[in-house]
């Protein structure tokens, strides 16, 4: 199985960030993670790394609630820059809330809704399935 080169992870929460992580490293299956702390930073970086042509990250995992910008707000402004190569985001929150999963849905994630912390084998079946 090919690993992934790069994950972004967008989250304002140190514990679960750090879970985050320590999960994803634990799965041997990404090379690089880079971290944003909420919505706004994060698009403002992958805008400019879009925009300089930079390698984007292949996956995103989107935290709900944070501060400046929450999750809803950067899929608004990064949904729209026109990136023509595959990134797959997940929510991951610790919102269960019927209202939000069907939010997501508005935005074409397919169940793509994770509920925090997140575990080794839930890291694991994401990323098989994205390499499928």
């Amino acid at each position: 199985m090919k690993k992934f080169d790069l994950l972004c992870i967008i989250e304002d929460d140190p514990t679960h960030l750090f879970i985050t992580k320590k999960m994803i490293e634990m799965s041997g299956m990404v090379e690089n993670i880079m971290v944003y702390k909420n919505g706004k930073e994060a698009y403002d970086k992958l805008k400019a790394i879009f925009l300089s042509s930079e390698k984007l990250p292949e996956i995103i995992l989107l935290d709900l609630n944070m501060p400046v910008w929450d999750g809803w707000q950067f899929l608004d402004e990064f949904t729209k820059i026109p990136i023509k190569t595959k990134i797959t985001i997940y929510i991951l929150t610790s919102s269960n809330s019927e209202e939000d999963k069907q939010r997501a849905e508005e935005y074409n994630l397919n169940g793509n809704y994770l509920i925090k912390p997140i575990s080794l084998k839930e890291i694991k079946t994401v990323l098989e399935e994205i390499n499928h």
